[in-house]
């Protein structure tokens, strides 16, 4: 009997890349890859890779874990998902991190944004527009987890500092700061006045390249000395600082390992985030069907030139098609990735029992001076299980958040490797300025502008072919 050129596996709806439109999805092996095949009955067939690991697609289905939803839904269930966010009943997930847009301006034009922020793009929001947008998501979540303010560059809000006052009165775990670094560059005042938000406050700092010709082609302008001074001002404060690295294949993807081992060098630094560029916004240097990053393509990237190997990299359980975690402890001077010491049922019980691993004699050493009250490093807990979450949570009582590096990859799909059931367990959110709380995958696809809406209105009336 004749065969198919290929193995399927699953089944999903997914979107027309081109037009929005949903469109039912296979899930195929081929080609020792991972692939969508779609058709829109406007656009024809469409084949996307969409991971270049097999075996590491397969598995992730074994780091599920039940679905934490917030304490109420925003939006009724009714079209479907994608064009019901807000968050509606249908969700899967809670906001882990959840994006504030305090500004639409920035003073760079980069021609790689998901926003298409510029210094003459938007306005700015007003401290009680603000307000009511942190007060929306304190209903849904009581205690946030994380809030990342961003825009835009938040920096250049004429309230910034109110903004952050008032968001340090509120009940949120962790603050982080969204920024391109020019302010932080240009006035070491502002980093020192940053450094007084003692606690759980981070910046979160864009760190491309090292090479003048990507940040040119991705940011529109050379920022190489504008990011290592933003960093000797960091440093100077040990103020928390995660690097976010965008990548484009062929572009700054041989860079991950140099900027992994930089980052480890920086006092003030306590990770790196990797995210694949999310075709939608402005794309001037940028062809979807050519220079779409995987997630797989990434891990394996950091694989190939980092001391963290597959064994340290592991998803992360509440969204595992779209995030990828690896832990390591900096301790007398040495870096031991944490990660590998997991296994994926310790990882997925919410109380925390043994971390099981195998005996690495300096890592234990270092950890039997930290943890004085443990009779054996076989069964710290529940302080080592605190590290090994997504959120940057720190309870060991001699072990410093100076101490933990995380590597994170975090792919925001978009329409050529849209999934509707990884979407529905998207963890990172934006609050609109209608005050839904929103996927930020799908806000930048479909609720980003009034374009994008009024198609959304046409899109809900389409059924699924």
């Amino acid at each position: 009997m004749p065969k198919r050129p290929y193995t399927y596996y699953d089944f999903t709806l997914s979107l027309c890349p081109h037009c929005l439109r949903r469109v039912e999805a296979k899930i195929v092996f081929e080609d020792g890859g991972v692939y969508m095949l779609k058709r829109c009955p406007e656009h024809g067939r469409q084949r996307v890779l969409i991971a270049t690991d097999i075996e590491y697609y397969k598995s992730i289905r074994n780091y599920v874990k039940p679905s934490e939803t917030p304490r109420r839904f925003n939006t009724a269930t009714h079209y479907g998902c994608p064009y019901d966010c807000g968050l509606c009943a249908d969700h899967e997930q809670h906001s882990c991190l959840t994006v504030v847009e305090i500004t639409d301006r920035c003073n760079l034009t980069c021609p790689t944004c998901y926003a298409e922020s510029s210094p003459t793009h938007g306005r700015h929001r007003t401290l009680e527009e603000v307000e009511a947008m942190v007060d929306v998501l304190v209903e849904n979540e009581g205690e946030p987890d994380v809030v990342q303010i961003s825009g835009g560059e938040p920096t250049l809000h004429p309230q910034f500092w109110e903004i952050l006052d008032m968001c340090k009165r509120k009940p949120i775990k962790h603050l982080m700061v969204n920024t391109n670094g020019v302010r932080l560059a240009k006035d070491p005042a502002f980093v020192a006045r940053l450094a007084t938000y003692e606690g759980a406050f981070e910046v979160y700092l864009q760190f491309d390249s090292f090479r003048k010709e990507v940040l040119e082609t991705m940011r529109g302008r050379d920022l190489r000395e504008v990011r290592l001074q933003a960093l000797e001002n960091l440093n100077r404060h040990n103020l928390s600082t995660t690097l976010v690295v965008t990548l484009q294949k062929g572009l700054n993807d041989d860079e991950m390992g140099e900027i992994i081992d930089f980052a480890l060098q920086q006092r003030c630094v306590r990770g790196v985030t990797f995210q694949p560029t999310q075709a939608a916004g402005r794309l001037q240097n940028f062809d979807p069907a050519t220079d779409r990053l995987t997630l797989t393509e990434t891990r394996q990237g950091i694989i190939n030139q980092s001391l963290f190997t597959a064994e340290d990299l592991l998803p992360v359980p509440c969204n595992p098609d779209a995030l990828v975690m690896g832990y390591a402890l900096k301790l007398g001077g040495e870096v031991f990735p944490l990660t590998r010491y997991v296994q994926p049922a310790e990882l997925l019980q919410s109380g925390g029992n043994t971390i099981v691993y195998e005996h690495d004699p300096r890592l234990r050493q270092h950890l039997l001076k930290l943890f004085s009250t443990a009779n054996t490093v076989d069964t710290i807990t529940p302080e080592l299980n605190q590290l090994l979450c997504c959120l940057p949570t720190i309870q060991a009582p001699n072990l410093k958040y100076e101490n933990l590096f995380r590597v994170i990859i975090l792919q925001f799909m978009d329409a050529w490797n849209f999934d509707v059931r990884a979407i529905k367990k998207s963890c990172v959110h934006i609050v609109s300025k209608d005050l839904k709380i929103i996927p930020f995958e799908t806000i930048n696809m479909l609720h980003r502008d009034e374009e994008k809406l009024a198609r959304l209105q046409v899109l809900r009336d389409i059924p699924v072919l």
